[in-house]
């Protein structure tokens, strides 16, 4: 029998990279996906792919995560179509990277509306479900901005950051109901967002790198896949850094 067997997972911000790596992570360890994307298309796509590889294992859903009313509405049919839900990643996160004076209102928001307020939108949306079930795990991406900040970074640092201090509280709230709450904050990672970096900033970032690489996404789903697992039951409020030493 597989580690999830019988579980259901939600996978935010599952159509690329970090998110679909975790997606097919949790499904080869047994689990059944609600695979999350702001896009239907790109949704189906993963979908699709995950569907092919160990049948019936998925479903898309599309939901803006920052909407509070439609991801209630979303986690609603999910509880409906699976019957359940077990696991919660909040991976879904976008960048607005620039320097503070140069940040506009709107950027600001746009940044902590997605990546803070979404975790409190889908974790709020299912939370009742695992309070009745007496189990769940949430698992909240945060990011190695979030421990040491970045200069350019203010408004993305401070929602992983954020995501922190959610996730310590959460984790004291919910624990008596067999509920824990971890984050896993990913250093740099091979990923659509570090593409479109320069030769130069990603050489510079490599020399902030203990071990001199950038991680690949599949590093990160393993941590979350154990996080998510019988094996990780007596671990909750943790900060689990996937960085490459960069935040030690």
């Amino acid at each position: 029998m597989k580690p999830l067997e019988h579980q259901v997972a939600i996978v935010t911000g599952a159509s690329r990279g970090i998110g679909e790596a975790i997606a097919q992570a949790l499904a080869v360890e047994g689990a059944k996906i609600a695979v999350v994307s702001r896009s239907m298309g790109t949704a189906t796509k993963v979908e699709e792919d995950l569907n092919k590889k160990i049948p019936g294992c998925a479903k898309a859903y599309a939901v803006d995560v920052a909407d509070f009313e439609a991801v209630k509405k979303i986690g609603e049919q999910i509880v409906a179509d699976f019957g359940r839900v077990d696991i919660l990643v909040n991976n879904a996160g976008i960048t607005r990277d620039t320097l503070l004076m140069r940040m506009s209102s709107e950027d600001w928001d746009m940044v902590l509306n997605t990546n803070l307020k979404g975790a409190f939108n889908f974790t709020h949306a299912v939370l009742r479900s695992m309070m009745k079930a007496r189990t769940g795990r949430i698992i909240n991406i945060s990011s190695v901005s979030g421990i040491m900040g970045n200069a350019g970074q203010t408004n993305y640092s401070a929602s992983k950051a954020g995501l922190i201090g959610f996730t310590k509280s959460l984790a004291r709230e919910v624990s008596s109901r067999g509920i824990t709450a971890n984050v896993v904050a990913p250093g740099f990672i091979e990923t659509d967002m570090t593409a479109v970096l320069n030769e130069a900033i990603r050489q510079g970032a490599v020399t902030q790198i203990p071990l001199a690489r950038f991680g690949k996404p599949e590093e990160i789903a393993a941590a979350v896949a154990y996080l998510a697992g019988p094996k990780a039951a007596y671990v909750t409020g943790q900060v689990l850094a996937v960085d490459g030493g960069m935040s030690m």
